[in-house]
């Protein structure tokens, strides 16, 4: 029995929770993947898996096991990449995560193109504002928008963004242009839930720094919504230009406070840090750039 195949049908029956979800996924009989997990465990003379009629989990030699196949298979992987690489070939599947609003607005427009670019390349495009683990989900690239902390993760600038805060004139003629950041508490805060800071909004002044403590009359976790709450005259956004861009060059959102300048945040592409980056992970950096 080949051991590679072993591993890999054991590794698929993990991922995928279940034998009958590996079969789809190896486009195998039920039946056949069933016999590699029985051929493997006696080779091995060790029970890799528990079973039960509904769920399967791993032993604890299970999980050293499990761990070690996911090396050995992504090593083989990689070798396999850099060979293709070498004769001008770029296939296979690129897994990239962005963050929802960022994805729709600046990345959508450019995947066809890059699609177009490398025909036998295939793209898996997750639109998610958590912060994800690529190793853990098995996702090549993440676009991050933020600050960077201490990482494991390789990353690589692509542009930045300016957070602004800005309101309809027609609310900010009703309720009035707050003059200074403590202006706020009397104001209607409509507040993204996932921004860094919280909501303890931090400014760059005349006199410097100065933190603000807002008390948002809605919190949500995408900026669209905040967006969207402000155009129907509903009160003050903090967002990043790459979303009101746009509504402030046309009027519809004014900036409040531009004296006030809030933090200015960089777009990211990241990736795994491996000896060897596969080309098709870095493909896009050089068409993601600037946006």
């Amino acid at each position: 029995m080949d051991r590679f195949q072993e591993m890999r049908v054991f590794a698929t029956v993990v991922d995928g929770g279940s034998f009958v979800a590996a079969a789809d996924t190896l486009e195998m009989s039920k039946a056949a993947v069933s016999r590699h997990v029985a051929e493997l465990e006696s080779r091995l003379n060790v029970r890799l898996l528990h079973r039960t009629t509904r769920r399967l989990s791993l032993t604890k030699e299970g999980e050293v096991f499990f761990a070690r196949c996911k090396d050995l298979l992504a090593g083989v992987e990689e070798a396999e990449a850099e060979l293709r690489e070498h004769s001008g070939q770029v296939v296979g599947v690129l897994k990239v995560t962005a963050p929802v609003s960022f994805g729709v607005l600046r990345l959508a427009p450019l995947w066809g193109g890059f699609l177009a670019a490398h025909p036998q390349l295939e793209l898996a495009i997750t639109l998610s504002d958590r912060l994800v683990d690529l190793v853990e989900e098995g996702l090549d690239m993440a676009v991050r928008i933020g600050r960077l902390s201490s990482s494991s993760l390789v990353s690589r600038r692509l542009a930045s963004t300016q957070l602004v805060l800005c309101a309809s004139p027609t609310y900010l003629k009703k309720h009035g242009k707050p003059l200074e950041p403590a202006d706020l508490a009397s104001h209607s805060v409509l507040a993204y839930s996932l921004l860094a800071m919280g909501d303890t909004w931090q400014f760059e002044g005349p006199d410097g720094r100065v933190p603000v403590k807002v008390h948002p009359r809605m919190h949500t976790n995408n900026g669209d919504t905040c967006r969207a709450a402000a155009l129907d005259h509903q009160g003050i956004i903090l967002q990043p230009t790459f979303l009101v861009g746009d509504d402030l060059r046309t009027g519809r959102l004014v900036e409040v406070m531009p004296e006030y300048r809030s933090v200015e945040l960089g777009i990211y592409a990241m990736y795994a840090s491996r000896k060897h980056v596969p080309l098709k992970v870095r493909l896009p950096v050089p068409c993601l750039q600037g946006q």
